[in-house]
């Protein structure tokens, strides 16, 4: 019974093999975040080696991602880190989404949430794993965007509107 069990999951492995998820690579940058905001080198070198995989049009794949089922779990990791932030279509956004964006940027750096540690355990993509300067420096440039976004905005134009649940639409 073992050996039939281990005979069927050989097979489903072998099988796998044969499919593979779409790639992240469009690398459509009508939307850049850096077509509206400056990013210093320093910056942009930073999200380019820790952020940009995951949050972006664009990822750069590991030689694993050739084997499956490692290749779902990536496609499914770069899928929710671009719904979460894309900085690819970011200036599609509404300014009160993109400076909320900027905010969790802000956020989720500050508290090390970011990159996962899913990213860089194992020393998998450990340029990614960020020191403390570069953590400032993110946050210092994000909070920059922020006041920058707030010197050429009203100040109502930068907070997210709450949504009307379903039921007091017409109300």
């Amino acid at each position: 019974m073992l050996k039939k069990i281990a005979l069927g999951v050989g097979i489903i492995l072998i099988l796998i093999q044969f499919i593979h998820p779409e790639k992240n690579l469009s690398d459509d940058n009508m939307y850049d975040i850096s077509t509206q905001y400056a990013i210093p080198a320093d910056v942009k070198q930073v999200l380019q080696v820790a952020c940009r995989d995951c949050h972006s049009n664009k990822t750069e794949y590991p030689w694993y991602n050739n084997i499956q089922p490692v290749a779902f779990f990536l496609a499914h990791h770069v899928d929710d880190g671009k719904k979460h932030l894309n900085f690819s279509t970011f200036t599609k956004l509404p300014i009160a989404v993109q400076n909320h964006k900027l905010e969790e940027v802000i956020e989720t750096v500050e508290e090390n949430e970011m990159p996962l540690e899913s990213y860089t355990a194992l020393g998998l993509h450990k340029e990614a794993n960020l020191t403390d300067a570069q953590r400032q420096l993110i946050v210092e440039w994000a909070k920059t965007q922020m006041a920058t976004l707030k010197a050429n905005y009203p100040a109502d134009s930068l907070i997210m509107k709450r949504r009307k649940p379903e039921g007091e639409a017409g109300k």
